[in-house]
């Protein structure tokens, strides 16, 4: 009788101990979508490269090549020359908010070449009012990158770059009580581009091209000592194209790019609830249950919350989804260019991002004229996809000014 009981009591006891250790694990966080600081480097601030879907790691070179590779440089005919473009955003809203560049650059030598730029996003006048006998309180928030760079030749074919930013994001609104300071930081962009010599084919002459470009590698930044660090939106871009050379007076170049953030991917987060399951069905229940505690835990995926070097290497395979998920990330862009004379151009591009990854699917068009030293480029965005593109139904414009023009030979 007595082995009976203390059966039973070890039985009770047994029970009521993994009882206790009873979890439940509630996902409140499932976003797939990689979010960065300063994203506005993300945005084609030239029309050029606008029209073919946001791409210029491996287009022929032009002024605007800071942006994407700036070792095509050193392939410029071009002595130098001065760009400036204009991006409205947002504009079926608002009138105030737009990016805007200007870029200079020169080739020194046959070898090398150094450019300077200027990037500005403006979010506009954002007024504030505490009451109606209150003065309003204006605040211009806004972002701004300068970058300079040096290009050299390595050989007829392939030059490599190395760049340097300085980035200011002054976001945060200054209410007059609060300590606001704009948020700081650097970046280091490396870039490698290739042009083949003129090959002649059956019925035209071709030219392959190729590109890379690590962007934006630097540390992380925030806005006050307590507030939460931000990555900077570090990209690898590839690409690669081919210039149709049909006669001294037609060409049509198409480009194909892919592009990937190295920025770790946020995990699929949950709630981790520790309770008695006092009614023995397996979950958790408020009424019936008795609750012990809980914490936040990670559910699949890796904590994102490293430094940006281990960001980096983290982001090849740190996706919930797996390998899957991680080509996911990969965005794609087609473009094609038809020059006549070298005068006029055509363009248009398609631009592609999976629905889990921010859904941005977008065509554009573009045309470009040439008159003396002048060029002027226009682009337009049609969006493609359910999540409607900020810069739906924009045009967006360009200007440069080629000095020097024609002094280099492309060999």
């Amino acid at each position: 009788m007595k082995k009976n009981i203390l059966i039973i009591i070890v039985l009770v006891f047994a029970f009521k101990s993994n009882a206790q250790n009873s979890f439940q694990v509630e996902p409140y966080q499932d976003s797939r979508v990689i979010t960065t600081g300063v994203p506005f480097l993300l945005i084609a601030s030239d029309a050029r490269a606008a029209a073919m879907g946001d791409m210029g790691v491996a287009t022929s070179p032009d002024a605007f090549s800071q942006q994407w590779n700036a070792s095509k440089y050193v392939f410029s005919t071009d002595k130098s020359g001065i760009a400036v473009s204009y991006t409205p955003y947002l504009s079926k809203l608002v009138n105030d908010i737009f990016l805007g560049s200007v870029t200079y650059f020169n080739r020194i030598n046959e070898q090398s070449a150094f450019a300077a730029s200027f990037r500005y996003f403006s979010l506009g006048d954002i007024e504030f009012v505490e009451d109606e006998n209150s003065t309003p309180l204006l605040q211009s928030p806004n972002e701004l990158a300068i970058d300079l760079s040096y290009a050299l030749r390595l050989s007829d074919q392939f030059g490599m770059a190395v760049g340097m930013r300085y980035l200011r994001s002054d976001l945060k609104l200054n209410f007059g009580d609060n300590d606001v300071t704009a948020g700081s930081t650097f970046g280091v962009d490396i870039s490698g581009y290739y042009q083949s010599e003129e090959e002649a084919y059956n019925d035209f002459n071709g030219r392959w091209r190729g590109g890379f470009a690590l962007q934006n590698l630097g540390p992380k930044f925030k806005y006050d000592e307590g507030g939460q660090e931000n990555f900077q939106p570090t990209t690898l871009r590839l690409g690669g194209g081919f210039d149709f050379i049909f006669d001294q007076y037609n060409k049509l170049g198409a480009t194909v790019e892919f592009a990937k953030l190295l920025v770790p991917t946020p995990p699929v987060r949950g709630r981790e609830i520790e309770y008695v399951d006092d009614n023995g069905d397996g979950m958790y229940n408020a009424a019936d249950d008795t609750f012990i505690g809980e914490k936040d835990v990670i559910i699949s995926g890796q904590d994102n919350n490293v430094d940006f070097v281990s960001g980096i290497f983290q982001s090849f395979g740190d996706a919930p989804g797996g390998g899957k998920e991680e080509l996911q990330e990969f965005t794609y862009a087609v473009g094609l260019e038809y020059l006549y004379q070298d005068s006029f151009a055509f363009r248009a591009g398609y631009f592609n991002e999976h629905e889990t990854k921010g859904a941005r699917k977008f065509f554009a068009l573009g045309a470009g004229f040439k008159y003396n030293v002048i060029n002027i480029d226009l682009s337009y965005l049609f969006s493609a996809s359910k999540v409607q593109s900020p810069l739906e139904s924009t045009l967006r414009f360009s200007l440069t000014f080629n000095l020097g023009e024609g002094e280099y030979t492309e060999y």
